[in-house]
């Protein structure tokens, strides 16, 4: 099973960063209040990085690793990523 690390533009301008093995579902979750604490007092716009061919381990480690950068170093990973679509 194939994990993904995301990176969400909130509409308050912040970034959350999570991971799943499903992120159409992951994102119905966060926009219907069934996802994070953190969607409570802000809503998701649009996922500005995505990272594939993880497994659940390795997912981990890296949302753990992108959650320690500050803010800028975030930006420039986002600025640097192709997203599809």
């Amino acid at each position: 099973m194939e994990w993904q690390v995301y990176i969400i533009l909130c509409t308050d301008e912040s970034l959350y960063t999570g991971i799943t093995n499903d992120l159409v579902r992951r994102l119905s979750q966060h926009g219907g209040k069934r996802g994070a604490k953190y969607f409570r007092g802000r809503q998701p716009q649009r996922v500005v990085y995505l990272e594939a061919g993880h497994t659940r381990s390795s997912a981990s480690r890296r949302e753990a690793e992108i959650k320690r950068l500050p803010r800028a170093a975030k930006l420039a990973l986002v600025a640097g990523s192709v997203m599809p679509g």
